[in-house]
């Protein structure tokens, strides 16, 4: 991923009302390796359930306000998160769910789908045993990774594009 900054940041977000965007908490970009990550994402301090994901798309940052599920999932069984396909205890995997752009988002319409806790896929997938995490293979995910980002937040951003 590509170096972002605050004001990019602040203007990316396709699905944010004006007082998300107001009060929108800002992750340590100066403390990110942007080499290892696809997409930026970090939680609300403040609020537990709001988190915030944003990616490159070519030349146009994108960013989509998601909300978690209050709650999670059932402890002592696995999940795995839609993005990296990754298979984790349950209580690190949430459902999020983002509201649409556009009217459809303020009609209440949303999409949702299973996301590590953390919204950390780019550090998921390079961790593990050596035997997992070769160059090849963390590059295998990561291309996956970012396509089925780019997926998610297609969708989110939809409804204002009109297709």
């Amino acid at each position: 991923m590509r170096e972002v900054t605050e004001g990019e940041l602040r203007e990316c977000f396709v699905n944010a009302t004006r007082r998300e965007l107001e009060q929108l908490p800002l992750p340590g970009l100066h403390e990110t390796i942007w080499a290892e990550r696809e997409y930026l994402g970090w939680r609300d301090p403040r609020s537990s359930r709001l988190g915030y994901v944003v990616h490159w798309r070519g030349d146009a940052l994108i960013g989509v306000v998601v909300r978690g599920a209050p709650g999670g999932l059932r402890p002592g069984i696995a999940a795995m998160c839609s993005l990296c396909h990754s298979t984790q205890p349950a209580t690190q995997v949430r459902m999020f769910s983002a509201r649409l752009a556009g009217l459809d988002g303020d009609t209440g319409s949303s999409i949702g789908t299973y996301i590590c806790d953390a919204l950390d896929c780019s550090h998921i997938i390079r961790t593990g045993p050596p035997h997992l995490v070769t160059a090849d293979r963390v590059a295998a995910r990561s291309e996956a990774l970012l396509g089925r980002i780019t997926r998610f937040t297609g969708r989110v951003e939809r409804a204002t594009r009109g297709s």
